[in-house]
C-alpha cells in the first residue's frame, strides 16, 4: 500500500493547484449578481408568474396553493414553503450541494466530500440541461419561487444562499430523508481522505438509538364500513422535517400530503384518486466493490478482469467556516466505473460504493407519481425505477391495494453475497441492469385484505397471503422481521367494519411487543432470585402490567429505562437486531444481569427525577420553544406529556425522546410526524396530523396550534375539495402580496 499512499499524496498537491476545481468558482452565493436590467426581468417574469398562482392558508394554516399550470403551483408551493420555514429549505441545500463546512466549520468537510464524491456542480448544469421540459420547467419554477420569496422579503437574511439555482435540485432528488448518499457512513469517507493516508474505520449502528422509518396500512373496502380502500400514511421521520401541503393546478395536479422541505413534490400524500405511503427499505440497492489499485509510472489504475483500468483521479475544493473568516481544503478523488472510492476495508483494500444515481429521472418519477389516476398509471410511473431506498404502500379509489418491496433494484449474479463488499475485479459481480418492476416483490389485492409494512420483511405484509421468500433472490428482501411489524400484524388481522377513525385507532394502538418479550423474564428472574427488597414494589408493578402505553402509567416508565440499558448492554449477541436481543434476554438472559440492569434503571431514574415510582407522561415530553433545527429543550419550561412510546420497543405511533445534556427529561425529536388516514371512495376523505404545527416561526399562530392534538392523537379533518377549502381559509392571496 506505499505506493498507493504516496499516490494519495502526490494527488492533494496536485489537487492544490487544480483552483479551477474549487466549489468557491461555482457557489452560486459567490456568483456576481446580473445587470440591473436582468434583475428588473426576473421581478417582472416573477410577479406575471405570481399573478397566475393563489395561496389559501386554512385554519391550520396548511397552504393550498392554485395554479394554472403545473410549475405555476410549483412557484407558488416554493414560495409558501419558503413563509413556513426558509432556514430549513435553504439548510437541506446547503447539505445537499455539499457546503455545509461553510456554516458549521471544519467537521462538516466530510459530509460536503461525499456529496461531492457523486455528483459535482458541473455535473449538476449538466443534468439539468440535458433534463427534458417537464422536469426543467419543474426546476426553473422552483428557483424562481424562492428567489421571488428572498426579493419580496430582504428582512430574511440567508445563512450562505442568496440566489437558488435550476440545477441544485439534482443534487436533492428523492424525498426520502437524506436518500441513498446518507446511506454511506461518514467514519469510512473521514478515515480514508482524512489526513492522506487511507485507513479503514468502524461501522457501527447502536441498538439504543431511535429508529428511522414508517408505517404503511392499506386496507381493502371487503373490511371498511363504506366498502372504500383505505390508506394510512404515517412516516416516523425528524420532527419538522416535512410540512403539511396541498398543491393543484389546472395540467390535473391536485396532491395533498407531506413534502420534504425545498423539494417540489408531495413525498407522501393523496390525490383524488389514489395514495402513495413510502416506508424505509433494506432491500439492496447500493453496493460495495472492493478495487485492486496499483501504480504504474506514476499513473494508477485498477485491476478488471483482464483489463488494467485507468483509476480516475480529479480533486475537490471545498470551503470551511474557519473563526470567523473561511479557509479551503483540496481533497483528491477516485472514481471507478463502479462509482467513487468511499472506504478502505480491514485487509487495506479501496472499496467503491454504487448507488443509484439518476437525477432527472428520480425528480421525473417523483413529480409523475403525484398525478397517477389508477394502478395502471401507477405501475408505469413506477416502472422508471429510481425510487431506491423506499417500499410503496398503495390504495385506490378502484379499490386496489398494493405493495412495492423497493422499486430501483439492480440485477446481479447471486453466487455472490452482496450484503459484504464483493470483488470489484471480477466483471461477474457488476450490475446487470435493473429489475423491471413485475420481477421484484410485489403484492396486490391479497385475500385478507389488508397490507402492512413498517420497515420489515415483505413476507409478513398479509400474514398467509404474504409474497414467499422461495420466489426471490436474496438481495430483493434481506429485511428482517421487527416489533412493530409483528405489531401491525396483530392489530390488523382482526380488522373489520374500518372507519377513518377506528384506522386511527388501530394505527395508535398502545400495546409495546418489545416487553411482553422481556419483562416477564425479568419478573420470573426475580421470583427465583433472593427477592432484594430494593426491587420488591418495581416488581410488583410490572407484575401487573398490561404491556401498553400511557402518561399515567409507571410501569411503563421502568420498562422504557430498563429497556435502554438492556440495549446498551456488551451480553447482546453480535450483530442481533433489536428483536433479536429481545428474544436472546428472554430465552437466555440471566438472572443476576436482568436485575443488575432493572437496578441500573432505578437508579438513574431516582437520580434525574427524585423518584422511580414516576409516571411515564411526567418524563415523556412534547415541547417546541424555537423554530431552531438543532434541539432546544428546557425543563424549566412549559410542555406537554406524552403517552406514545419509541418504536424500537414496537409502537406503531412511534415517539422517539430521549434527555439532552441540560435536560433530565425526555423530549420528543422523531417518529410519528405527518400521519394522515385517507378513504378513497366517490370523493376522497382524509384526517391529518402535525407534530406541532405548519410554521417553524415561534410568533406564528400555527407554530404550535396542534401540539395538544398532537399529544391527544385529536386529528383535523383534510380540506380537500375547494369548496371545503374555501370554507376553511383564514387568508387568500398571490406570492409577494
Amino acid at each position: 500500500m506505499g505506493v498507493v499512499k504516496n499516490s494519495l499524496k502526490m494527488s492533494l498537491i496536485m489537487g492544490a493547484a487544480l483552483g479551477g476545481l474549487s466549489l468557491s468558482s461555482c457557489s452560486p452565493a459567490d456568483t456576481p449578481k446580473t445587470a440591473a436590467g436582468a434583475q428588473l426581468d426576473d421581478m417582472t417574469r416573477w410577479a406575471e408568474t405570481a399573478a397566475r398562482v393563489t395561496i389559501m392558508r386554512d385554519d391550520y394554516g396548511v397552504p393550498h396553493i392554485y395554479g394554472k399550470t403545473d410549475a405555476d403551483a410549483v412557484f407558488g408551493l416554493l414560495y409558501a414553503q419558503a413563509e413556513d420555514d426558509f432556514p430549513r429549505i435553504e439548510r437541506n441545500y446547503i447539505w445537499a450541494t455539499g457546503r455545509l463546512a461553510e456554516i458549521e466549520g471544519k467537521s462538516a468537510l466530510y459530509s460536503d466530500l461525499r456529496a461531492r464524491l457523486y455528483m459535482t456542480v458541473d455535473e449538476a448544469k449538466a443534468a439539468y440541461a440535458a433534463a427534458p421540459p417537464m422536469v426543467k420547467a419543474l426546476c426553473d419554477a422552483w428557483a424562481d419561487g424562492l428567489n421571488y420569496y428572498l426579493a419580496k422579503n430582504p428582512d430574511v437574511t440567508p445563512a450562505l444562499i442568496t440566489t437558488f439555482e435550476p440545477w441544485m435540485p439534482m443534487f436533492f432528488s428523492e424525498g426520502s430523508i437524506g436518500g441513498d448518499i446518507e446511506q454511506i457512513p461518514l467514519g469510512g469517507i473521514t478515515a480514508f481522505y482524512g489526513d492522506g493516508t487511507p485507513r479503514p474505520a468502524p461501522r457501527t449502528v447502536a441498538l439504543e438509538a431511535e429508529p428511522g422509518g414508517s408505517n404503511g396500512f392499506a386496507i381493502a373496502g371487503k373490511l371498511t364500513r363504506s366498502g372504500d380502500a383505505m390508506l394510512l400514511i404515517n412516516p416516523h421521520t425528524s420532527f419538522y422535517f416535512r410540512p403539511e401541503v396541498h398543491v393543484i393546478s389546472e395540467e390535473g395536479l391536485n396532491a395533498y400530503g407531506a413534502v420534504t422541505w425545498g423539494q417540489f413534490f408531495v413525498y407522501q400524500g393523496f390525490n383524488a384518486n389514489n395514495g402513495w405511503m413510502h416506508t424505509s427499505t433494506y432491500v439492496d440497492f447500493m453496493d460495495e466493490f472492493t478495487q485492486d489499485v496499483f501504480e504504474t509510472d506514476g499513473q494508477m489504475f485498477y485491476h478488471y478482469g483482464d483489463e488494467s483500468r485507468p483509476l480516475k483521479v480529479g480533486s475537490v475544493t471545498l470551503k470551511f467556516k474557519d473563526g470567523q473568516g473561511m479557509s479551503t481544503r483540496t481533497f483528491p478523488t477516485y472514481h471507478t466505473h463502479h462509482g467513487p472510492i468511499t472506504h478502505m476495508d480491514a485487509d487495506g483494500k479501496w472499496v467503491a460504493t454504487k448507488i443509484n444515481w439518476d437525477p432527472v429521472n428520480a425528480l421525473r418519477q417523483s413529480f409523475t407519481r403525484t398525478k397517477t389516476t389508477d394502478l395502471d398509471g401507477f405501475n408505469a410511473m413506477m416502472d422508471i425505477r429510481r425510487n431506491s431506498s423506499n417500499n410503496t404502500v398503495y390504495a385506490d379509489k378502484d379499490g386496489n391495494i398494493g405493495y412495492y418491496h423497493g422499486n430501483f433494484v439492480p440485477k446481479r449474479d447471486v453466487r455472490f453475497d452482496y450484503s459484504k463488499a464483493v470483488d470489484g475485479a471480477n466483471p461477474a459481480t457488476d450490475w446487470q441492469g435493473l429489475h423491471e418492476v413485475s420481477e421484484i416483490v410485489t403484492l396486490f389485492n391479497p385475500e385478507n385484505g389488508w397490507i402492512q409494512n413498517c420497515n420489515s420483511t415483505p413476507f409478513t405484509a398479509a400474514m398467509d397471503y404474504s409474497p414467499k421468500p422461495s420466489d426471490y433472490a436474496p438481495y430483493m428482501a434481506p429485511d428482517k422481521e421487527n416489533t412493530r411489524g409483528l405489531n401491525a400484524v396483530r392489530v390488523l388481522k382482526d380488522a373489520n367494519d374500518v372507519t377513518l377513525d377506528s384506522l386511527i385507532e388501530l394505527a395508535y394502538d398502545p400495546y409495546l411487543p418489545a416487553f411482553e418479550m422481556i419483562i416477564p423474564s425479568l419478573t420470573e428472574a426475580y421470583a427465583r432470585s433472593n427477592k432484594n427488597p430494593k426491587y420488591a414494589d418495581a416488581i410488583a408493578a410490572l407484575n401487573g402490567w398490561d404491556y401498553q402505553t400511557s402518561t399515567g402509567s409507571v410501569p411503563m416508565a421502568i420498562a422504557h429505562f430498563y429497556g435502554m440499558e438492556m440495549l446498551r448492554a456488551d451480553s447482546r449477541p453480535k450483530g442481533a437486531s433489536r428483536l433479536e436481543t429481545y428474544i436472546h434476554y428472554r430465552d437466555n438472559g440471566t438472572d443476576a444481569e436482568q436485575l443488575a440492569m432493572l437496578g441500573a434503571a432505578m437508579d438513574k431514574m431516582t437520580a434525574d427525577f427524585g423518584d422511580w415510582n414516576i409516571p411515564w407522561g411526567e418524563v415523556n415530553r412534547f415541547q417546541r420553544l424555537s423554530g431552531s433545527i438543532g434541539p432546544d429543550f428546557d425543563d424549566a419550561q412549559p410542555s406537554l406529556p406524552v403517552g406514545l412510546a419509541s418504536g424500537r420497543w414496537g409502537a406503531l405511533a412511534a415517539y422517539g425522546a430521549r434527555a439532552y445534556d441540560n435536560t433530565k427529561k425526555l423530549y420528543g425529536y422523531r417518529g410519528n410526524s405527518f400521519v394522515a388516514v385517507v378513504e378513497f371512495g366517490d370523493t376522497v376523505k382524509a384526517k391529518s396530523l402535525l407534530a406541532g404545527g405548519q410554521s417553524g416561526d415561534p410568533n406564528s399562530p400555527h407554530f404550535f396550534d396542534q401540539g395538544q392534538r398532537y399529544a391527544e392523537a385529536a386529528f383535523k379533518d383534510v380540506a380537500y375539495y375547494k369548496d371545503d377549502v374555501t370554507a376553511r381559509a383564514v387568508r387568500s392571496y398571490r406570492p409577494g402580496e
